[in-house]
Protein backbone atom coordinates (compact mmCIF):
# COMPACT_ATOMS: atom_id res chain seq x y z
CA UNK A 1 0.00 0.00 0.00
CA UNK A 2 1.40 3.77 -0.91
CA UNK A 3 0.41 5.90 1.51
CA UNK A 4 1.04 10.00 0.88
CA UNK A 5 0.86 12.58 4.05
CA UNK A 6 2.04 15.96 5.12
CA UNK A 7 4.19 15.84 7.75
CA UNK A 8 7.81 15.66 8.98
CA UNK A 9 9.33 12.76 8.63
CA UNK A 10 11.73 12.93 12.07
CA UNK A 11 8.21 12.30 13.68
CA UNK A 12 7.29 9.81 11.54
CA UNK A 13 5.91 5.84 13.59
CA UNK A 14 4.12 3.12 13.38
CA UNK A 15 6.51 2.60 10.84
CA UNK A 16 9.75 0.23 10.79
CA UNK A 17 12.27 2.12 8.53
CA UNK A 18 12.59 6.00 7.00
CA UNK A 19 14.92 6.97 4.55
CA UNK A 20 17.75 10.18 4.72
CA UNK A 21 18.54 11.89 2.00
CA UNK A 22 21.96 11.62 3.03
CA UNK A 23 25.29 13.16 1.04
CA UNK A 24 28.30 11.18 0.32
CA UNK A 25 30.04 11.38 3.22
CA UNK A 26 27.40 10.67 5.65
CA UNK A 27 28.15 13.78 7.84
CA UNK A 28 24.65 15.14 8.69
CA UNK A 29 24.17 18.38 6.92
CA UNK A 30 20.91 20.68 6.07
CA UNK A 31 17.29 20.06 5.29
CA UNK A 32 16.14 16.33 5.87
CA UNK A 33 19.23 15.16 6.55
CA UNK A 34 20.25 17.56 9.46
CA UNK A 35 16.66 16.95 10.79
CA UNK A 36 17.58 13.31 10.64
CA UNK A 37 20.76 13.24 12.44
CA UNK A 38 19.62 15.90 15.65
CA UNK A 39 16.37 14.06 15.99
CA UNK A 40 17.86 10.24 16.03
CA UNK A 41 20.45 11.56 18.47
CA UNK A 42 24.66 10.84 18.37
CA UNK A 43 24.40 7.21 18.45
CA UNK A 44 23.46 7.23 14.17
CA UNK A 45 26.31 9.61 13.76
CA UNK A 46 29.11 7.32 15.18
CA UNK A 47 27.32 4.44 13.10
CA UNK A 48 27.69 6.66 9.95
CA UNK A 49 31.56 7.54 10.74
CA UNK A 50 31.79 3.64 10.69
CA UNK A 51 30.25 3.18 7.71
CA UNK A 52 32.52 5.69 6.24
CA UNK A 53 31.09 7.01 2.49
CA UNK A 54 27.92 5.89 0.25
CA UNK A 55 28.20 6.70 -3.28
CA UNK A 56 25.35 8.64 -5.30
CA UNK A 57 22.50 6.45 -6.04
CA UNK A 58 23.67 3.71 -2.93
CA UNK A 59 21.91 3.23 0.31
CA UNK A 60 23.46 1.96 3.65
CA UNK A 61 21.38 1.27 6.73
CA UNK A 62 22.04 2.37 10.48
CA UNK A 63 20.02 2.03 13.44
CA UNK A 64 17.63 4.97 14.21
CA UNK A 65 18.86 6.41 17.79
CA UNK A 66 16.14 8.57 19.09
CA UNK A 67 13.70 8.43 16.67
CA UNK A 68 10.41 6.22 16.64
CA UNK A 69 11.37 3.54 14.40
CA UNK A 70 13.53 1.00 14.03
CA UNK A 71 15.87 1.64 11.07
CA UNK A 72 17.38 4.69 9.27
CA UNK A 73 17.97 4.36 5.46
CA UNK A 74 20.40 6.55 4.52
CA UNK A 75 20.60 7.17 0.27
CA UNK A 76 22.44 9.91 -1.61
CA UNK A 77 20.15 11.42 -4.78
CA UNK A 78 22.17 13.07 -7.41
CA UNK A 79 22.47 16.62 -7.46
CA UNK A 80 20.76 18.36 -10.49
CA UNK A 81 22.87 19.86 -13.71
CA UNK A 82 20.42 19.86 -15.62
CA UNK A 83 19.38 16.09 -16.38
CA UNK A 84 22.10 15.42 -18.74
CA UNK A 85 24.54 14.07 -16.67
CA UNK A 86 23.10 10.62 -15.27
CA UNK A 87 21.07 12.29 -12.54
CA UNK A 88 17.33 10.14 -13.72
CA UNK A 89 18.77 7.27 -13.04
CA UNK A 90 21.10 8.45 -10.02
CA UNK A 91 17.58 9.50 -8.23
CA UNK A 92 16.03 5.85 -9.30
CA UNK A 93 18.88 4.14 -8.34
CA UNK A 94 18.79 6.09 -4.87
CA UNK A 95 14.95 5.07 -4.69
CA UNK A 96 15.53 1.24 -5.99
CA UNK A 97 18.66 0.98 -3.65
CA UNK A 98 16.25 1.86 -0.50
CA UNK A 99 13.94 -0.73 -1.19
CA UNK A 100 16.18 -3.43 -1.71
CA UNK A 101 18.55 -3.09 1.57
CA UNK A 102 15.09 -2.47 3.16
CA UNK A 103 13.84 -5.74 1.85
CA UNK A 104 17.45 -6.81 2.66
CA UNK A 105 16.76 -6.41 6.70
CA UNK A 106 12.87 -7.84 6.27
CA UNK A 107 11.32 -4.41 6.65
CA UNK A 108 8.06 -4.40 6.36
CA UNK A 109 6.87 -0.62 6.17
CA UNK A 110 9.12 2.00 5.51
CA UNK A 111 9.10 6.05 4.64
CA UNK A 112 10.39 8.62 2.27
CA UNK A 113 11.12 11.99 1.96
CA UNK A 114 11.56 13.91 -1.38
CA UNK A 115 15.04 12.93 -1.79
CA UNK A 116 17.09 15.73 -3.82
CA UNK A 117 14.45 17.90 -4.84
CA UNK A 118 15.71 20.60 -1.58
CA UNK A 119 19.72 21.94 -2.10
CA UNK A 120 20.06 19.30 -4.39
CA UNK A 121 17.76 21.42 -6.68
CA UNK A 122 15.87 18.07 -8.56
CA UNK A 123 13.17 19.69 -9.86
CA UNK A 124 10.52 18.22 -7.90
CA UNK A 125 7.76 17.10 -10.37
CA UNK A 126 10.66 14.63 -12.49
CA UNK A 127 11.71 13.64 -8.89
CA UNK A 128 7.85 12.80 -7.59
CA UNK A 129 7.52 10.48 -11.14
CA UNK A 130 10.77 8.69 -10.61
CA UNK A 131 9.76 7.95 -6.60
CA UNK A 132 6.56 7.13 -7.14
CA UNK A 133 6.98 5.04 -9.89
CA UNK A 134 10.10 3.00 -8.23
CA UNK A 135 7.26 2.78 -5.49
CA UNK A 136 4.43 1.18 -7.21
CA UNK A 137 7.40 -1.68 -8.57
CA UNK A 138 7.57 -2.62 -5.21
CA UNK A 139 4.82 -2.17 -3.56
CA UNK A 140 3.49 -5.78 -3.64
CA UNK A 141 6.79 -5.87 -1.35
CA UNK A 142 5.76 -4.00 1.40
CA UNK A 143 3.16 -3.68 3.80
CA UNK A 144 2.96 0.87 3.44
CA UNK A 145 5.24 2.84 1.92
CA UNK A 146 4.55 6.11 2.79
CA UNK A 147 5.95 9.01 1.18
CA UNK A 148 6.11 11.93 3.59
CA UNK A 149 5.74 15.68 2.30
CA UNK A 150 7.23 18.61 3.59
CA UNK A 151 4.62 21.22 2.43
CA UNK A 152 1.49 21.16 1.01
CA UNK A 153 2.45 22.00 -2.50
CA UNK A 154 4.79 18.67 -2.22
CA UNK A 155 1.56 16.57 -0.62
CA UNK A 156 -0.74 17.73 -3.74
CA UNK A 157 2.09 17.00 -6.82
CA UNK A 158 2.33 13.53 -5.09
CA UNK A 159 -1.46 12.53 -4.91
CA UNK A 160 -2.15 13.73 -8.36
CA UNK A 161 1.40 12.18 -9.78
CA UNK A 162 0.04 8.77 -7.92
CA UNK A 163 -3.61 9.20 -9.64
CA UNK A 164 -1.96 9.70 -12.59
CA UNK A 165 0.46 6.73 -12.60
CA UNK A 166 -2.48 4.08 -11.51
CA UNK A 167 -4.83 5.41 -14.38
Amino acid sequence: MITIKLGDITLEENIDCIVNAANERLVGGGGVDGAIHRAAGPSVMTECRQIGSCPTGSAVITSAGDLKVLHIIHTVGPIWYGGAQGEPQQLKDAYYNSFKKALEYKIKSIAFPAISTGVYGYPKNEATLIALSVGLEFESKFDEIRYTCFSKSDLTNYQLTLHKLRG
